[in-house]
């Protein structure tokens, strides 16, 4: 069993800092380069911990501010980009070069679904054995696709063949 490791907090408070000198910013404190045992004893008397913000700074750049609301809005604020960033999935549909008509329409209702749910789609026409004679079926095949989803989703790029594969992407449209 491994032996269990602390989580190293992100910032230096208070006598945690062991520089002489440092910048001091924020409300309530008129900014300017202190000593570290000066800028300890106004936020003593603020009642507030004095926070090592950039360390990398010459001299380093503190904060008088309470470090437990501090870490609990930055977490807050992490919470919420979080949330408004958007997960992307990428969902493949293949084909052979010469597909049927029932293959396709059954393909082609499970890419509408993959792009109502906001999904890309990665559809790609693979050519087995001596079959890549057929390429240009391939792309026909590939830009029908295209022309029928057309009202779901836009093609982010034109058929390419990759070796043995004819890919092309196309992305969800935007809901309004």
């Amino acid at each position: 069993m491994k032996p269990r490791v602390e989580k190293k907090d992100l910032h230096r408070i208070n006598n945690a800092i062991r520089v002489p000198e440092v910048r001091l910013v924020g409300e309530n404190v008129e900014l300017g380069v202190y000593k570290t045992s000066q800028a300890l004893q106004m936020a003593e008397q603020q009642e507030l911990d004095l926070v090592e913000i950039s360390p990398n700074a010459a001299p380093p750049v503190c904060k008088i501010i309470d470090y437990k609301k501090f870490l609990y809005e930055q977490k807050k604020r992490d919470k919420m980009l979080k949330a408004k960033s958007t997960q992307i999935t990428v969902k493949e549909i293949r084909f052979g070069p010469q597909t049927d008509e029932h293959d396709y329409e059954f393909k082609k209702k499970n890419a509408v679904k993959f792009l109502k749910e906001g999904s890309k789609l990665k559809a790609f026409v693979f050519f087995k054995g001596r079959s890549i004679i057929y390429k240009d079926q391939g792309q026909i095949l590939l830009l029908r696709l295209a022309q029928d989803l057309e009202e779901f989703g836009k093609v982010e790029s034109m058929p390419v063949l990759e070796g043995k594969r004819m890919t092309m992407f196309i992305a969800p449209k935007k809901k309004k």
